[in-house]
């Protein structure tokens, strides 16, 4: 198949591959999610229809802080009654944090501290205890996000409404469906309606569920893979229980040390390009390799 026939689907592919997810989130740590019931577009903050050019203007200063800019919505399309929710997240792999505003008028976008939640500090706005379960069903950037995504979220808001979001582009659309929780920055791949409501009733236990975890936001793909692997190994889900104390990579070898069981362990990790050129996604138009990671070795050092 090609990226011009139309019944091509990268999540399809990736899963016949059998390709792991773990080890394939996004490296972000500041996330600002914008409340908009749709349309999206292609690109959902470009094409979100928000007033004189706005979109483009919070893309800019979001690129500028080091701030990922999503866009959000209820499954159901309601919306805030005295304006435009706005949430801050900053994944901090131990003291992850939400804020979250109304803004009466969507040119206040412009005013928030996007500098300051890039750098991990508060914007000013009002602390929300509570957590996120955002599902990708963006269809308009990648057909598989909407097909696989839509059952997920409508699990999801039969049985966590208040904590359950629809959200643009989050990366890894062959990893459909896709979930990203906040604050934690956690990504989950390949779910369904069953492993999804398995995934959040975990999360709200402080347990992770690892066969769909993709990996934590605020490390380095290999980083997130060494985790995982700990975890495997241990056989440790408590998400509060295995800690990054340090990391170094050269020459496509990750060295990540990490506290868990009143112990240090020392996990490696070598990333390189998959041997095999595949469609990575469903509208590409060319075939690329995709990373993968090789476990090198897991040492108890303290």
């Amino acid at each position: 198949m090609t990226s011009r026939d139309p019944a091509f689907r990268c999540s399809v592919a990736s899963g016949l591959r059998d390709e792991p997810v773990g080890g394939t989130a996004s490296t972000v740590r500041a996330f600002l999610l914008v409340e908009h019931p749709g349309p999206w577009g292609v690109d959902a903050l470009r094409d979100a229809r928000l007033p004189d050019g706005l979109g483009d203007a919070v893309a800019r200063a979001a690129a500028a802080a080091r701030v990922r800019p999503l866009l959000v919505r209820r499954p159901d399309r309601r919306t805030h009654q005295d304006g435009m929710r706005v949430f801050a997240a900053f994944a901090h792999p131990s003291r992850p944090w939400l804020e979250t505003t109304v803004l009466p008028d969507p040119h206040q976008l412009l005013d928030l501290d996007l500098v300051a939640l890039g750098a991990g500090r508060s914007p000013g706005l009002t602390p929300y205890d509570g957590t996120l379960l955002c599902v990708c069903t963006h269809g308009r950037h990648d057909a598989c996000c909407a097909e696989q995504g839509r059952p997920v979220v409508t699990a999801l808001a039969a049985g966590h409404p208040e904590e359950t979001w629809e959200v643009s582009h989050i990366g890894g659309d062959r990893f459909a469906g896709n979930m990203l929780v906040l604050p934690q920055g956690l990504y989950y791949g390949r779910l369904d309606p069953v492993s999804s409501l398995a995934v959040a009733d975990g999360l709200a236990v402080g347990e992770l569920e690892l066969d769909h975890l993709r990996g934590r936001s605020s490390y380095a793909m290999p980083v997130q893979f060494a985790e995982i692997a700990l975890r495997r190994q241990l056989g440790e889900t408590r998400d509060d229980a295995v800690r990054l104390v340090s990391r170094r990579a050269a020459d496509g070898v990750t060295d990540a040390v990490f506290t868990a069981g009143g112990a240090q362990w020392a996990v490696q990790v070598r990333t390189a390009p998959g041997a095999e050129l595949v469609q990575l996604t469903c509208k590409a138009t060319r075939d690329n390799p995709a990373p993968a990671h090789e476990l090198l070795g897991i040492l108890r050092t303290g």
